[in-house]
């Protein structure tokens, strides 16, 4: 395909991204199975069912454009779930992996939301409301989900890794000695209150 006009990169940004989708499809399944965690299998899950949709609003978005759907193979999503496949391999602690699975899976949405981004500027650009709107519902999804697996890896994978490898109670440890020694004992003056 050449690109002799911003009409024509536009076309070629949603092939790569359609392509992208299309993966992602086959790819949230093997992830789902693979987490340990239960807000994350249902992260992915429900994440495998936005996808669908967001492969069927791209196919909206070529027909807005008067083109025919087609998938233009994209090399960087190939290497994010090639990554993601990796992780799933791994053996060992299973909050430690979830955490791992949750690194690839940003990855994955950091690079939509940047596809997505750029394809809605070029069809603004060019006045392509319809194409604008559609985009917009899916990059609003894609800017959730990276939120939904930051909360789920803050709130729950990794402070479960923290205690599973022993860090985090080392952590407390030194935490408490600290709080001890800047809080005086019963019975016991301050050496400041002297």
């Amino acid at each position: 395909m050449s690109l002799d006009n911003l009409n024509d990169l536009l076309t070629e940004q949603l092939q790569d991204i359609y392509y992208a989708e299309k993966q992602l499809v086959k790819a949230l399944p093997k992830m789902a199975k693979a987490a340990n965690t239960p807000e994350l299998v249902t992260a992915f899950t429900d994440h495998l069912e936005q996808t669908k949709e967001h492969v069927a609003r791209l196919e909206r978005a070529f027909e807005a454009m008067g083109v025919t759907a087609k998938a233009k193979k994209c090399p960087a999503i190939e290497g994010l779930i090639e990554e993601a496949s990796e992780m799933i391999e791994e053996e060992g602690e299973p909050s430690v992996l979830d955490a791992g699975l949750i690194a690839s899976a940003q990855r994955v949405e950091h690079y939509e939301i940047a596809a997505y981004g750029n394809a809605r500027a070029f069809a603004e650009a060019l006045g392509n409301h319809d194409v604008v709107a559609i985009l917009d519902e899916t990059l609003g999804e894609e800017h959730a989900a990276d939120e939904l697996l930051g909360s789920i890896a803050l709130d729950t994978v990794i402070p479960a890794a923290l205690t599973a490898s022993g860090t985090e109670s080392e952590e407390e440890g030194e935490e408490a000695e600290e709080a001890e020694e800047a809080v005086p004992s019963k019975g016991r003056k301050s050496p400041a209150r002297k």
